[in-house]
């Protein structure tokens, strides 16, 4: 489980992220929504930068079974922003990232949470092993 104020160190890979005019609501920061939607991004990005998955074309595709968020500090436009990375748990077909929201070059994350990603046959959508290069390089994450 993250703590609040989880910290940069704690994250071995990250990705630029730019919040946009229509994240924020009403209330004039980010919506909550719109975390998990950078949590999603910078795991994407990690599977196709680090671990080959095409989104396209791969016959395994990871689909979200769980997520969770816990907030620390508002973000508003137009805040730069990073997602960090890391994994919590590897299993056979499924993996659990731990993931934090920071304010570009910011040590104190604004945001924590999880998700967990079920590797599945894209046809069927039954349950498959991760596939060897992605699992190698969700192992250089592991915590």
């Amino acid at each position: 489980m993250l703590e609040r104020g989880s910290q940069r160190n704690d994250y071995g890979y990250f990705v630029p992220l730019t919040t946009r005019w229509h994240d924020n609501d009403i209330y004039g920061h980010v919506n909550n929504v719109v975390y998990y939607s950078y949590f999603d991004t910078t795991a994407n990005s990690f599977l196709i930068h680090e671990g080959g998955l095409d989104i396209h074309m791969s016959d395994v595709i990871g689909v979200v079974v769980s997520s969770h968020c816990d907030f620390f500090s508002s973000i508003a436009y137009p805040d730069e922003l990073e997602g960090g990375l890391r994994v919590g748990k590897l299993g056979n077909s499924s993996v659990t990232y731990e993931l934090a929201i920071f304010k570009r070059g910011e040590s104190s994350a604004v945001a924590a949470g999880s998700f967990t990603h079920v590797f599945v046959e894209r046809e069927t959508q039954r349950p498959r092993p991760i596939p060897d290069r992605i699992r190698g390089a969700l192992q250089k994450l592991k915590v």
